[in-house]
C-alpha cells in the first residue's frame, strides 16, 4: 500500500475524561488534569521493543473533562466538530473516553464523520492510568498503533486487545477489563503477541467508505430528550407508552421488543405506536436479545409493529440505533427520506 500524504503527521490523542484519567479523591475517583505528562510517563514504562512501535502523537484535552455518564448528544456533536477541525493535521485520532457511554459516542461519531479516510479510534479503561495492574496502558498502546494504520478508515473501538467497529460495539461488563463486545459483527482486528492485526475485508475501506461526507448537524434541539428509549416488559400498558410518545418534545423513539420482533397483542398499544408514526415521529424497534436480528411480522405477535409503521433496526445495537435516530432527526430531511436512510446501512451499522 502506498503511504498516504498524511502518514508522517502525528496522531492526535483527544482526552475527554473518564476513569482512565481519574485519581482518588475524598469523594471517590474524580477527573484529573496534566493528562499529557501522565500519558507519556506511563507509555515510557513499556518495553523498548513495544515503545518503538508507537507513532508520534500530540495530546489535547477538552476544557472540562467529564464522567461519561453525564454525556449528552450535545457532547457527541462537540466531539465530532473538534475531530473534523483537527483531522487534516493528523494521521489518525485517538479519543480517550469514559467507558459507560463510550459505545454511544463511538456510534454517533461514525454517523457524523462518514467517509473517513483515516482512523478514529476510541478507547478508555476500567481502571485509572496510575492504578496498579491498570488496563489503561495496554488500551492506549493498542489505540495508538491502530490510529497509525492508514487502511483503517472508520470509527472503531480499541479495548482489551481487540478492535471493534464503533457502531457495532457494546459495553457488556461493568467490572471486567474485557468489557466490550461486538455481538453481531466480527472483530476488525486484534493483538497477536506484540503485533496488531487488521482484517481489511471487514473494514469500511473495502465495503462502503466512499468520498468524505461529514455530516455535522446541530444536535442541541435533541439533547434534552428528543429521542427516547423504551424497553418492553410483561404487562406493559398502552397508556404507559403513550405517556412517552405523546409528549410533543419527543421526536423519535427506540423500542426494545421481544425475540425476533414481537410485542403484546394489544390493539391500544398498536394504536399508540401508529399515532406516533402518523405524527411524523421516527419510531424504530430492535430486539432485547443482544445477539441476532428482528423480522417484524414473521410471527403474528409482531404484525402490530408493521401495521404501526415502526421501522426495523435489524441487528443494530441500541447505541447505534438511538444515535442514528438522533442524527437523522437533526438533519434537514423530510419524513420519508429519514425513514429510507434509517433502513439504509450508512457506516456498517446494520
Amino acid at each position: 500500500m502506498i503511504a498516504p500524504p498524511f502518514a508522517d503527521r502525528p496522531v492526535l490523542v483527544l482526552y475527554t475524561g473518564g476513569t482512565l484519567g481519574m485519581i482518588p479523591s475524598a469523594t471517590g475517583l474524580a477527573p484529573a488534569g496534566d493528562i499529557e505528562a501522565r500519558l507519556r510517563r506511563t507509555l515510557d514504562s513499556l518495553p523498548p521493543s513495544r515503545r518503538s512501535r508507537l507513532p508520534e502523537f500530540v495530546v489535547q484535552a477538552v476544557a472540562e473533562p467529564i464522567d461519561s455518564s453525564a454525556a449528552t448528544p450535545h457532547d457527541w456533536q462537540h466531539l465530532a466538530a473538534t475531530i473534523a477541525d483537527r483531522l487534516g493535521q493528523h494521521s489518525g485520532i485517538v479519543v480517550l473516553h469514559g467507558t459507560d457511554t463510550l459505545a454511544w459516542s463511538a456510534a454517533s461519531l461514525a454517523y457524523q464523520l462518514q467517509g473517513l479516510d483515516r482512523p478514529v479510534v476510541v478507547t478508555g479503561a476500567m481502571h485509572p492510568l496510575e492504578a496498579e495492574g491498570s488496563d489503561a496502558l495496554d488500551n492506549i498502546e493498542l489505540a495508538l498503533r491502530y490510529a497509525a494504520r492508514p487502511e483503517l478508515q472508520e470509527v472503531s473501538v480499541a479495548f482489551a486487545g481487540r478492535l471493534l467497529r464503533g457502531v457495532r460495539a457494546r459495553k457488556i461488563h461493568s467490572e471486567n477489563d474485557d468489557a466490550f463486545a461486538s455481538p453481531n459483527y466480527p472483530l476488525l482486528g486484534e493483538r497477536v503477541g506484540d503485533d496488531i492485526v487488521l482484517y481489511p475485508g471487514r473494514c469500511l475501506e473495502t465495503q462502503q467508505r466512499g468520498a468524505p461526507r461529514f455530516e455535522l448537524p446541530d444536535y442541541s434541539p435533541l439533547a434534552s430528550g428528543g429521542v427516547v428509549r423504551l424497553v418492553l416488559w410483561p404487562g406493559i400498558q398502552a397508556w404507559q407508552v403513550a405517556a412517552w410518545l405523546g409528549d410533543t418534545r419527543v421526536r423519535g423513539a427506540l423500542l426494545e421488543v421481544w425475540g425476533g420482533g414481537n410485542i403484546p397483542s394489544d390493539p391500544e398499544l398498536v394504536g399508540v405506536l401508529a399515532k406516533a408514526s402518523g405524527e411524523g415521529k421516527l419510531v424504530a424497534a430492535i430486539s432485547q436479545c443482544p445477539h441476532g436480528s428482528i423480522a417484524p411480522g414473521h410471527y403474528a405477535a409482531g404484525q402490530g409493529l408493521v401495521e404501526a409503521g415502526v421501522l426495523s433496526a435489524d441487528d443494530m445495537t441500541p447505541e447505534a440505533a438511538l444515535a442514528k435516530l438522533v442524527h437523522l432527526l437533526a438533519l434537514p430531511l423530510d419524513e420519508q427520506e429519514r425513514r429510507r436512510l434509517f433502513l439504509t446501512p450508512l457506516v456498517g451499522e446494520r
